[in-house]
């Protein structure tokens, strides 16, 4: 049974029931579509050009190129969509908590701890087999000192960023304190890996981050479920039953978790947490980011950055991190532009002085 509301149907079996967001779930199928062609094109270019019925032969075992394919495209590919899927939901729910579109795990420290750590590892002796849990670590560790300090009393969202934003600096300088104690080879490695990038990573990162996804599943459930009331003040949330501080926890703790998770195995790949959710959130026309079309949104740009990066500067391969920190800046750039011009337009449309009632009569002549 089906019950058609505005702009969503609800659908019931029983006595379980779901509400669909028709313009939602249309944008989630757009993103897809837009995902497969860039996921084809990203397996078809390189350094050898391979036609797409070449790329299907490979992958169903029938000819020709499997180690460009299977072994160098194929799990790079799956990593960037895995790591752009988990680094957008993170933004999502951050941007959340601190109903701030400008907040993400890049904002409140929890990159700046992971970079820390990875940092430490590499030029501390450490090798690369403790890079990945060192970054993981050190991302834990930072979104724990922000919860602990911005959920002092509670977890207002103007204390979490601010806490976040404290904490990042802290630990940036320690960063950049190691780097120039390290030896210069070290300090090398440790710069790639601030920036970002997906070379030389493959199936055990895909499969790490996809296993974790995939068990995160029911969290990112609830969280949909949870962000329904997001919108709603501090005492209205009370009134109908909400534990709002222990709800707003959870859902950073979620998305502190999936942040660190995602950076500890691509690196510190930056504002794909920031953008891919306000891309969803525009594209779907709703007051929150939703979840499936902004996991979507991030794949889609960390696969296109990725395949950029590796493609269209002949023999120089530009890191991940390096374009997508020019999308997000663009974005950026966009969002305060934007915003100025519909301040002057609000502006332009109200005369001093005119009161409530006057305002309804031009209306009525209009």
């Amino acid at each position: 049974m089906s019950l058609d509301l505005p702009g969503r149907t609800a659908l019931r079996a029983g006595a379980y029931s779901m509400t669909v967001h028709r313009r939602s779930a249309a944008v989630c199928l757009l993103l897809l579509a837009v995902l497969l062609c860039a996921a084809t094109v990203s397996l078809c270019l390189g350094d050898t050009y391979i036609t797409f019925a070449d790329v299907v032969a490979t992958l169903t075992g029938e000819t020709g190129y499997d180690r460009t394919v299977e072994v160098l495209r194929l799990p790079r590919t799956v990593l960037a969509i895995v790591a752009g899927a988990a680094l957008a939901l993170s933004g999502a729910l951050i941007q959340s908590v601190a109903r701030n579109p400008l907040a993400s795990p890049d904002i409140i420290g929890v990159t700046a701890g992971a970079g820390l750590a990875a940092t430490f590892a590499l030029t501390a002796g450490l090798g690369y087999a403790m890079l990945g849990p060192s970054a993981l670590t050190g991302g834990l560790a930072a979104a724990a000192i922000v919860l602990a300090v911005g959920s002092r009393g509670s977890l207002s969202a103007p204390r979490f960023v601010l806490a976040g934003i404290a904490v990042a600096v802290l630990l940036k300088s320690g960063t950049q304190l190691l780097l120039l104690a390290a030896a210069p080879i070290d300090a090398q490695r440790a710069q790639i890996w601030l920036i970002g990038t997906l070379a030389g990573r493959g199936w055990n990162e895909a499969a790490f981050l996809g296993v974790f996804l995939a068990l995160a599943l029911p969290f990112l459930i609830w969280a949909q479920r949870a962000l329904d009331t997001s919108d709603l003040d501090d005492p209205t949330a009370t009134g109908l039953g909400v534990r709002v501080t222990g709800r707003r926890v959870g859902l950073a703790v979620l998305g502190v978790v999936l942040a660190s998770v995602a950076v500890s195995q691509v690196g510190a790949v930056e504002f794909v947490a920031l953008a891919a959710p306000q891309i969803a959130r525009r594209l779907a026309r709703t007051s929150r980011p939703p979840l499936l079309a902004t996991a979507l949104a991030g794949a889609v740009l960390l696969v296109a950055a990725d395949g950029l990066g590796r493609t269209a500067f002949g023999d120089y391969q530009i890191p991940a991190g390096v374009l997508t920190a020019a999308i997000g800046g663009l974005y950026l750039l966009y969002l305060l532009m934007t915003k100025g011009t519909r301040n002057e337009k609000n502006a332009a449309g109200r005369r001093p002085g005119l009161g409530l009632r006057a305002r309804l009569e031009r209306v009525r002549h209009l």
